[in-house]
Parts: C-alpha cells; sequence; structure tokens
C-alpha cells in the first residue's frame, strides 16, 4: 500500500475522483463535528448515508449542507434516531435497519463522548465505557448480517487509548476511583479491541474492520471538560514537544480530522487495514506497553491489538448487555 496521504489530507483529497455510486454507509454520530463532515463528504461522491443520531432536531439544522452536497453528487442523506447510552435505543435503532434489510457497504461508528463527569448510562454503565463501545457493540453486532462481502467497519478511536487499557475486573469504576481520563482511555481501547475482534470474527466472509485515529480536532467533544482545561493540556503537550526537540502540537481541521475514517472505509488496502489501528490516513506501528503517554509521538500500544485480549473484551461485552454474537 504506497503512502499517499498524511496529516494534513482532506476528506476531498482523500476521495478525489472517486464514486461512490450504489454504495450505502451507516455513520453515527453526525449532528455535530467529524460525523457531519464524514456523512457529507461520502454522500458528496454518491454514497446512500443513514446517518444516526441521539437529537433528531440538532442534526436536521446540522446537517443541511450534507443534502445539499448529497443532491449535488448524486447520493442521498437519511437520519435514524440512535441513543447509544440506551441499549432499548440501539437495539430499535437496529430492528429499523433490519426490517428494512437493505445491506451496508460500510459502517463508520463515529460518535462519542470524552472526559465526562462520573455517571452512567440507561442501563448502568459507566458512561464512557457504555457510550463509546457498549453502544457500537451491541448496534454492529444486531446488524452484521446486513454487512455484505467486501464491507468494512471503521471504530473511531483515538490516542488517548494510551491512557488506559480496559478494566475487564471493574469496567463500570464501581472499586476503582473515578478520573475522566482514564474512563476515555478505557473506552478508546475498546474500540480499538472491538476492531480487531470483529475483523477476525467475519474477514472469512470478506468483512474487515479497522480502528481509527482522527487528530486533535476542535469539535463538539470537548464540551465535558472545564474551562481551560484543554488549554493547560496543550501547554503540556507543547512543553513537553519542546524539550524533545519536537514540534509544538497543533489542531486539524474537521476535514482533516475526518479523513482517516474516509481512508479507512473507502480508499484504504482492506488486508492492510483490517485489523489494525490507522492515524494520519497509514496503518499506525505497534509501540510497546510502557512506551511514554505523549499523545503526539503516534502508534498503537500492544495491549489495543492483542487478538485475545480482544476476545476477553468481547466476552465481557456479552455478559454485561446480555448478548451473545457469534461470528
Amino acid at each position: 500500500m504506497t503512502q499517499q496521504f498524511g496529516a494534513t489530507s482532506t476528506t476531498e483529497d482523500v476521495l478525489h475522483g472517486v464514486s461512490l455510486a450504489g454504495r450505502r454507509v451507516l455513520v453515527t454520530g453526525v449532528s455535530a463535528g467529524l460525523g457531519v463532515e464524514t456523512a457529507r463528504a461520502l454522500a458528496a461522491h454518491g454514497a446512500t448515508v443513514v446517518g444516526a443520531v441521539r437529537n433528531l432536531a440538532k442534526a436536521e439544522h446540522a446537517t443541511t449542507q450534507v443534502r445539499a452536497d448529497a443532491e449535488k453528487g448524486g447520493g442521498s442523506f437519511e437520519l435514524l434516531e440512535l441513543d447509544l447510552a440506551d441499549l432499548a435505543s440501539v437495539r430499535a435503532a437496529a430492528d429499523r435497519l433490519n426490517a428494512a434489510g437493505k445491506a451496508f457497504d460500510l459502517v463508520i461508528a463515529n460518535a462519542g463522548v470524552m472526559a465526562t463527569p462520573f455517571g452512567h448510562t440507561k442501563d448502568g454503565f459507566e458512561t464512557q465505557f457504555g457510550t463509546n463501545h457498549l453502544g457500537h457493540f451491541v448496534l454492529v453486532n444486531r446488524i452484521a448480517g446486513l454487512l455484505r462481502a467486501g464491507s468494512r467497519l471503521v471504530n473511531l478511536s483515538s490516542a488517548g487509548h494510551r491512557f488506559s487499557d480496559v478494566d475487564l475486573a471493574d469496567p463500570n469504576f464501581a472499586h476503582t476511583p473515578y478520573d475522566p481520563w482514564v474512563a476515555y482511555g478505557r473506552s478508546k481501547t475498546a474500540n480499538i479491541l472491538f476492531a480487531v475482534a470483529f475483523d477476525a470474527r467475519h474477514r472469512a466472509q470478506g468483512i474487515r474492520a479497522t480502528a481509527v485515529h482522527p487528530g486533535g480536532i476542535m469539535t463538539e467533544l470537548v464540551r465535558h471538560l472545564p474551562q481551560g482545561e484543554l488549554e493547560k493540556m496543550v501547554a503540556q503537550i507543547n512543553a513537553q514537544a519542546a524539550a524533545d526537540g519536537k514540534p509544538p502540537f497543533e489542531f486539524k481541521t474537521i476535514p482533516q480530522g475526518a479523513a482517516t475514517s474516509v481512508w479507512a472505509g473507502v480508499v484504504a488496502d482492506a488486508n492492510a487495514a483490517g485489523g489494525h489501528y490507522c492515524e494520519d490516513c497509514h496503518v499506525a506501528q505497534v509501540i510497546p506497553n510502557d512506551a511514554p503517554k505523549g499523545l503526539l509521538d503516534g502508534g498503537v500500544r500492544a495491549y489495543a491489538v492483542d487478538l485475545a485480549h480482544a476476545e476477553a473484551l468481547w466476552a465481557k461485552s456479552e455478559e454485561m448487555t446480555g448478548e451473545r454474537f457469534t461470528s
């Protein structure tokens, strides 16, 4: 696989000259930020895009440009109600998709929350693990029968997976002091491990899965951070970068941030990206579990792409959700 794109590539760079006519895509979290741009880029290149959102009214307003670009590009766009923090809503959304019986070529599990105060989903799961991982785990597995051969699953993860591995003994912080960044790291590691296990279970049917880090982007994802905390974090990152002789951190634009999702879902070689973690439009290098937690160095921690660990998370996720999914 030749390296054609990088950190500054945009969705339009990645999809230049690509027609997605006849392709059907599901994208979660299309009411703001990366989800809106991801849906827009795909629909603008001819795809039929289903956008799954918790707040339909907000999404209707946020996706005006998506519909306009879809019309110009020969694609289409529709909304589906989905609250990932409520498994009843997740199951209802999956039921609607299965009842429609229309196959998908690509699912991008984009929605998520970050560094939330301690809380629980409607089913009693810690908010970040329940929303970012378990909601998508149930949704994707329930509609797996709609994924046709050659289709792909893209799970949005983060360099934040380096903060922490999943804790299968205490996923809901029942016995562990809560830290919002540790919880975020657990959920983002889970997103990668889910992709690893899903890929292993479905690749024989020609269905591949990968996880991606979009990069640092200013979106609504930061809404739970206390005032000034983001600026403090960036200052710390840049101080360490300067000490290491590295350039300072720079935020990506939203089209740059959505590029890796689109690249992994449409452009990347399926055999190269399948079962792996991607960043800046390339497959990331696996780094040791004890490597520094710096967010600028790139790479994926070994614990996040370990298949046995992924299968253990799969079993725990089935136990927590009360569902069993076979390949």
